[in-house]
């Protein structure tokens, strides 16, 4: 999903200075890579405990039900066939067909291995339910300003009408693949999985209920076309007056909308979101510190040495290095 930067020296056009698409720049920041899939074909009894681990988490129900279970949820939640659920922060979860079926223990990577083999098998003679669980590998900014805000878990059923109609065609595809001992069918599957993100973010993002702040904020035209603007021009001095005037809002009111929406003030996220592109342009380009500093609207390479610190913990020139090395 990811990609290298555009050339630093890159103008955008005055024509698509408003249409950036900033949940695709979000992503992109990330550097998501999709990590394993696993088919699970399971009778009850059955139970699966997926672990502890970094990432997102996607697991899509293609037979049957389950119960989803967590530490963190008030209540269990029930899954039916063609339900999939995104947990954007990763976190330990539990997976079964009733409150007392015993649990396997899923080891690290053990999805992974089965990739290979065939399905995982688990269970008794019972009734059949079939899942597939995928992960995300976060390689970039774990923490960029939108995505933090999102809720534990997302959960998009069969039915959903803010879904997209193609939904339900990708879900039944990425079933299959998961089936197939075709040549390619894991790349097909990963492509699939990538595209279910995304299809579940935009899912959560016009629900009526979206009430987090972060992502959901582009559910507001104008709160959507100020960070389009900071996400095209970054490297622009914007005030929170010249932004307010770019979406025709009083400055108080938008500087408010905006905190309320987002989650932090319009120059906060500003600065934050410049230390976010500061830090892929380190990783993905070749251009030198006060290139990159140039890049994102410092004047000075000094200046923005203190403020990448500030933000990462480290200074600029270690950071390339360390994740060159990586």
């Amino acid at each position: 999903m990811a990609s290298s930067p555009k050339e630093l020296t890159d103008r955008p056009d005055a024509r698509d200075e408003q249409v950036t698409d900033v949940l695709a720049d979000v992503l992109d920041s990330m550097r998501l890579t999709t990590l394993m899939h696993g088919r699970f074909e399971l009778g009850a009894p059955w139970g699966v405990r997926f672990p502890e681990s970094p990432g997102a988490h996607i697991v899509v129900i293609a037979r049957g039900s389950a119960r989803l279970e967590a530490e963190w949820l008030e209540g269990a939640i029930t899954l039916s066939a063609g339900d999939l659920v995104l947990f954007p922060h990763g976190g330990g979860h539990t997976l079964r067909d009733a409150e007392d079926s015993p649990l396997h223990l899923l080891g690290q990577g053990e999805c992974q291995r089965a990739r290979g083999v065939g399905p995982i098998r688990l269970g008794g003679d019972g009734a059949r339910t079939t899942l597939v669980a995928g992960s995300f590998r976060l390689g970039g900014a774990s923490r960029t300003p939108l995505f933090e805000g999102l809720p534990r878990l997302i959960h998009v059923t069969a039915d959903d009408p803010q879904a997209s109609p193609s939904l339900a065609a990708i879900v039944q595809l990425l079933i299959t693949e998961s089936a197939s001992s075709s040549p390619g069918a894991t790349v097909v599957m990963s492509r699939l999985a990538d595209i279910l993100l995304v299809q579940v973010l935009r899912t959560h993002i016009a629900g009526g209920q979206c009430e987090e702040r972060g992502l959901c904020a582009l559910a507001d035209p104008q709160i959507r076309k100020a960070l389009s603007l900071i996400h095209e021009r970054h490297a622009e001095p914007w005030t929170v007056e010249s932004l307010a005037t770019a979406v025709a809002l009083s400055r108080s009111s938008f500087a408010a909308r905006f905190s309320e929406l987002v989650g932090e003030p319009p120059l906060e996220y500003l600065a934050r979101w410049r230390m976010t592109k500061a830090a892929q342009f380190l990783r993905e380009s070749d251009s030198s510190l006060s290139e990159v500093a140039t890049a994102i609207g410092y004047q000075s390479e000094a200046s923005f040495n203190r403020a990448f610190k500030r933000w990462g913990g480290v200074a600029p020139g270690a950071y390339r290095r360390e994740h060159r090395q990586g």
